[in-house]
Order: C-alpha cells, then sequence, then structure tokens
C-alpha cells in the first residue's frame, strides 16, 4: 500500500479544506480548481471533485453562477456563500490548533 492510499482519509478532508480556499480566492470553474489542485501533492480526477462540489454545495457552503465562454458552452463559477466563509475560517482555525498540537508533541 503506497503513502497516498494509508493516507487516503486524511487527504480527502484536506481536499475539501483546499478547494474551499480555491474558492475563497476567487470565482472559478472546476477546471480551474483541477489545475490548481494538479500543482500540488492534491492533483485529483473529474470523478472526484463533481462529487465533492455538489456535497458542499447541498450544505450550503458553495453557490455558482453560468457564465458564457469564449471557448466553448456557458461554465458554472462557483464562489463561497457566507455559510462556506464561515465553515472555511472554522477549517483554518482547526487546522492551526491541529498544527500546533503535532510540533507540539514529542519528536
Amino acid at each position: 500500500m503506497n503513502v497516498n492510499e494509508r493516507f487516503q482519509p486524511i487527504r480527502n478532508g484536506l481536499l475539501e479544506f483546499l478547494v474551499l480556499k480555491i474558492i475563497a480566492a476567487k470565482k472559478v470553474y472546476a477546471a480551474d480548481i483541477l489545475n490548481q489542485l494538479a500543482q500540488t501533492e492534491f492533483k485529483t480526477q473529474e470523478g472526484t471533485l463533481y462529487p465533492l462540489l455538489s456535497k458542499l454545495r447541498r450544505e450550503g457552503f458553495l453557490d455558482y453562477e453560468w457564465q458564457e465562454s469564449e471557448a466553448g458552452p456557458p461554465r458554472k463559477y462557483y464562489s463561497l456563500t457566507p455559510k462556506g466563509e464561515a465553515h472555511l475560517n472554522e477549517l483554518k482555525n482547526y487546522w492551526s490548533l491541529i498544527n500546533k498540537t503535532i510540533n507540539q508533541t514529542g519528536k
């Protein structure tokens, strides 16, 4: 079993955090998110991203709007809702707490 497989549950939780951070920076469509993630250890497939975006929207963290595209059909651009911004702040605070705990514990 490789490292990515062993840590898949942790990666899944962090992927949600990263996707929210990407969307918080500016309105983006799914290909933008995939491109940003492709430059990290969290390279993701459409089959993983779209269900996550749907879940986040159902939970009230995301909204979207359709925008015309010069390169083809209209695109769905995602943005955070106020509830999503609050959730992202909670995740950031929790991540800081986890990092602090890890860094203060043992060697």
